[in-house]
């Protein structure tokens, strides 16, 4: 009997303990707006405001030590099953664990580009971040409709970004979709594991400390 017992309240703690953690990735559940947690370093920004649409060079590594507050919620928006896309995700997914972000998946795929990001929109994340060329045009058509949400874009940038939407580029990276092409040559070798962790650090910095609307250039 005493063996029956244990088991039953070992279970329901069981129970408990997963509902518990179900209950504290609910993006219904009400919570205190995130917040910024550190400061970048000299020469993230610049000393001038830039302009909207400026492309603006941080100091290298001026974006580490800055992370948003844990519960973050963030919707990976993602297109594309090459090896540079791959990169920027695994990159996403890393540095979510690493600032206890909230991290939800969407796949353009399933349903083709704008009922994807409008999934995306819907879930009322804190931040989308897109990755995968095949994006940008759909970003184009959409995100000036909704100013209220904020997007990051990874190793692509839209030709005329409004303020809510930030973008990440290198050499080797910028397309920009709309017929334009590519800013600089493609090369995929440059989207590196070290490139993608540079590039959402940096680019969740911009977001975080109110710099939007810009293209960052991280060579």
């Amino acid at each position: 009997m005493l063996l029956r017992a244990l088991s039953a309240t070992t279970a329901a703690a069981v129970l408990l303990l997963w509902l518990t953690g179900c209950a504290s990735d609910d993006w219904n559940t009400p919570r205190a707006a995130p917040t910024v947690v550190g400061t970048p370093a000299a020469g993230f920004h610049p000393e001038t405001t830039p302009s909207p649409e400026a492309t603006v060079v941080p100091a290298d590594g001026s974006w580490q030590g800055v992370s948003p507050s844990p519960g973050y919620r963030v919707v990976l928006l993602t297109s594309g099953s090459d090896a540079t896309t791959k990169v920027l995700n695994a990159a996403v997914e890393e540095w979510a664990s690493d600032a206890q972000v909230s991290l939800r998946t969407v796949v353009a795929e399933d349903s083709g580009a704008i009922p994807a990001i409008v999934d995306a929109m819907d879930m009322k994340p804190d931040l989308i971040v897109s990755t995968g060329e095949a994006l940008v045009d759909a970003l184009a058509m959409v995100t000036p409709n909704h100013l209220d949400r904020s997007f990051l874009v990874l190793g692509a940038e839209l030709a005329e970004p409004t303020d809510n939407v930030t973008a990440v580029d290198w050499t080797g990276a910028g397309f920009r979709g709309e017929g334009l092409g590519s800013a600089t040559h493609f090369d995929e070798s440059s989207f590196t594991p070290e490139r993608g962790d540079a590039a959402i650090r940096a680019g969740a910095t911009a977001v975080l400390t109110g710099m939007t609307g810009v293209v960052l250039w991280i060579d």
